[in-house]
């Protein structure tokens, strides 16, 4: 499966740290074994159930975001050069894990994209946070995955959560909101 992750996000090789880049894949692994979906279903499914007739997939909400993120952090760094305080590594490994825990979120019934059992009681940037854990990901990084969404109103972001927030708003905004 570690193949399949990589090749269906392949902004993980962006992450010039092997540990985290590692750490990251074995994130999303652990995230289907605990699923009812299939990797398959990654690619099919809407991005959001927040909202009706979504036609963006959840791989392709990821993805995009994750390039926005390096795109912005180029700009950032050629502006700035040493004064930029966003670290790279971090930015990247946060923008692919972010929504990490919609897998565990979303289910499959009738035909459709549901909420599992397990999002009555948990939405993803908690999920998240758990996956990533177990796996070792840096609290840096974690703290992307919990600041990204409504439950981190009124807590301080760090640059790198701000850049992710902001994407992930941007696109949410603009294509499925």
């Amino acid at each position: 499966m570690h193949d399949q992750i990589v090749k269906m996000l392949p902004e993980v090789d962006e992450i010039s740290d092997p540990d985290l880049r590692e750490k990251t894949i074995k994130t999303w692994i652990s995230a289907l074994e605990k699923s009812e979906l299939k990797l398959a279903d990654l690619q099919s499914m809407p991005f959001t159930l927040l909202v009706s007739d979504v036609n963006v997939t959840f791989i392709e909400h990821v993805r995009t975001v994750c390039q926005m993120c390096i795109k912005t952090w180029a700009v950032l760094q050629e502006a700035y050069g040493d004064r930029n305080k966003v670290n790279r590594n971090v930015l990247i490994a946060g923008a692919l894990l972010a929504d990490v825990g919609k897998v565990m979120e979303f289910g499959y019934k009738d035909g459709k994209y549901v909420k599992s059992k397990h999002a009555k009681y948990l939405r993803h940037p908690f999920s998240g946070v758990g996956l990533a854990w177990e796996q070792g990901i840096p609290d840096s990084v974690m703290h992307v995955i919990a600041m990204h969404s409504k439950e981190a109103a009124g807590f301080p972001r760090s640059p790198e959560g701000i850049v992710f927030h902001h994407c992930d708003f941007i696109d949410f905004e603009l294509v499925g909101g």
